[in-house]
């Protein structure tokens, strides 16, 4: 059985949360946030489990823990009056020691107190502070096993805190902290360090008797409701929802160039150099998003939210109208300052808040300014597994090193994590810059493998259609002077076409007027000759009739 912590991220690395009925250490320097973690522990039982708690403060008086709490929304004052006590046990900086000294006696009124409220859960807070009292080794190993006796013995469900410096490895070198590694059944280590001049904050599970755990370190943050952990996604976990319904890019050609456009749920990403219209293209999507009445967050960490507005009205990209009416939601990530985990807090935070459907960042790649390569990196991944889980669509730019223009790739190195992947770059030829787009990669979709040119002007952008001559992709003023030249050649040949079949026609009239004339030629011939013909028969037959004439004239047949 385990005992649920409420740190969001932390029960799901150790399958749970804490051992229940058994002792946890929770250890770490200062501003680590154990404090803070023991005391989230017992709110969240007292709060939701049923299980009342005590917090025991050796170090700070339980008027400065709950005061500086309060920013976290726990409302301890009610909690303090029936499910909720705190008891000040810190020694005071007059006291002086004499003779030897136990817990017994606290413990003992810890018991009382305990069956009177029905506590279930204990946090021993500082126990370092009081065991350096003892200021022998043996006495200190004495009470903690006196206090660990108690505990297992009446069945609470205990955190003991403890100072030590910040070593990464999880070793103490504290005495009495090494050996209370070994006696717990779950042992916590919590860091709190500086890199590049990014504060940044992690965990990680030493040991955790019986059950299984993430080994690694988890990042972490102290947000405005306490703590929230970096949690990793669990095999046995439920795959994420998935939608065959495609959402517009907000561009026609883009659309048909993916099949459909992008499918709801899935994470966009849009690289390029500075200036090759990638913050334009998310305009487009939340501006499409929007007009289908579904809200949106739009994340700038290069521009002030008013800027973008105006600078996308160039473009006939209007997003005004939307955020006036509530649909859209403009953030300028400039005023969060901190590390990568923070802003990623940040980013769930407002898209909660706003019921997003849809969430553009602009870019993400700015995540790099805030860490480490690897924290950054494990925050872009953890930001597209938590929007797929929460089904947003999620378009993300990213900026592009330009002193490696040949790499289509990332800083942040995700471009294997999206599942649509669109290239913007430039092409400079005789003194022209012209912008190129380019379909990498669209999971489960069929899309088109051209390189086009994306045009901008002030009725909005589109997508002009491939155009290429001896091999070459042509855009701007080079594919409007072969146009020109392949235009004119045509019209040219349009006019030599119409000469030569007037020419031809002439002729065709000609042929046809020497056709007739001979046509009557040869029928006068015909009737000539016929004429002829009739006229030879009829001199014939009269030749022949005179003779018989004749002949009878002249008695010639008469015998």
């Amino acid at each position: 059985m385990k005992a649920r912590t409420g740190i969001e991220g932390f029960d799901e690395i150790t399958n749970g949360g804490l051992p229940r009925g058994r002792t946890t250490l929770l250890e770490g320097g200062p501003g680590s946030g154990k404090t803070i973690m023991g005391l989230q522990t017992l709110v969240h039982g007292a709060r939701l489990d049923g299980e009342p708690g005590i917090f025991v403060a050796f170090e700070e008086s339980a008027q400065r823990i709950t005061d500086n709490a309060g920013k976290f929304g726990w409302d301890l004052v009610e909690l303090q009056k029936k499910k909720l006590f705190f008891l000040n046990a810190q020694p005071q900086a007059d006291m002086v020691q004499s003779g030897s000294f136990d817990l017994g006696g606290m413990l003992a009124a810890l018991e009382a107190k305990a069956k009177e409220i029905g506590a279930r859960r204990i946090v021993f807070d500082a126990l370092d502070v009081v065991l350096a009292l003892l200021g022998d080794r043996q006495a200190e190993r004495r009470e903690v096993y006196r206090l660990h006796e108690w505990l297992l013995a009446r069945g609470f469900t205990a955190i003991i805190t403890a100072k030590t410096p910040a070593l990464k490895d999880g070793s103490a070198n504290l005495p009495q902290l090494g050996f209370m590694q070994f006696m717990v059944d779950c042992a916590v280590v919590l860091n709190h360090e500086v890199v590049q001049g990014i504060s940044l904050r992690n965990l990680r599970v030493l040991k955790y008797r019986g059950s299984g755990f993430a080994e690694n370190e988890s990042p972490f943050l102290i947000g405005c409701s306490g703590l929230e952990v970096a949690g990793v996604r669990q095999m046995d976990r439920a795959d994420s929802p998935i939608s065959s319904e495609r959402v517009s890019s907000g561009v026609p050609r883009l659309d048909a160039m993916l099949g459909g456009g992008y499918y709801r749920g899935a994470s966009v990403l849009i690289t390029g150099f500075p200036g090759t219209a990638k913050s334009t293209l998310s305009g487009a999507f939340a501006e499409a998003a929007c007009a289908r009445g579904e809200r949106t967050l739009f994340i700038s960490f290069d521009t002030d939210a008013n800027e973008v507005v105006r600078n996308l009205a160039s473009v006939n990209i209007r997003l005004s109208r939307f955020a006036k009416k509530g649909l859209l939601r403009m953030v300028s990530a400039r005023t969060i300052t901190g590390s990568a985990e923070i802003h990623l807090m940040h980013i769930r935070q407002l898209a909660r808040e706003h019921g997003a459907k849809c969430l553009v960042i602009d870019p993400v790649s700015a995540f790099a300014k805030s860490g480490s390569a690897g924290v950054v990196h494990s925050v872009t991944e953890r930001l597209m597994d938590w929007a797929k889980i929460e089904g947003l669509t999620l378009l993300c730019t990213s900026l592009l090193d330009k002193g490696r223009p040949e790499m289509e790739g990332t800083p942040l190195q995700v471009s294997t994590l999206a599942d649509t992947w669109i290239h913007l770059n430039y092409l400079v030829h005789a003194g022209e810059r012209n912008r190129g787009l380019s379909i990498i990669k669209s999971r489960g979709t069929g899309h088109s493998n051209q390189v086009r040119e994306l045009v901008l002007n002030s009725s909005g952008l589109t997508l002009a259609d491939a155009y290429t001559a001896d091999g070459e992709v042509l855009m701007g003023t080079m594919r409007w002077e072969k146009e020109r030249t392949v235009r004119f050649a045509a019209e040219e040949s349009e006019v030599t076409r119409k000469l030569k079949q007037t020419a031809l026609a002439a002729e065709e009239a000609l042929l046809t007027v020497r056709l007739k004339a001979l046509q009557l030629e040869m029928e006068a011939k015909r009737a000539e000759q016929h004429a002829l013909t009739r006229s030879t028969a009829h001199r014939a037959s009269e030749s022949a009739s005179g003779d018989t004439h004749l002949r009878a004239l002249r008695g010639a047949d008469k015998k």
